[in-house]
């Protein structure tokens, strides 16, 4: 998600944003501690989405 899309994003959309990516980050996490993912890289780009979507939260406020 870039930061364009979260721009559009009222709060409630953001709120609901940052609960099904940090599910998913935890989904990710879970499969790479099993076997190791693909591409392990994916880890680090859903933390920075969950950081840019916390981000917008806090701004809005």
């Amino acid at each position: 998600m870039k930061n364009a899309e979260i721009k559009k994003l009222s709060v409630e959309e953001l709120q609901n944003a940052l609960v099904a990516e940090t599910e998913a980050l935890a989904r990710l996490k879970f499969a790479h501690a099993i076997s190791p993912i693909e591409n392990p890289l994916r880890l680090r780009e859903a933390r920075k989405v969950i950081a840019r979507l916390a981000t917008a939260i806090n701004a809005a406020k």
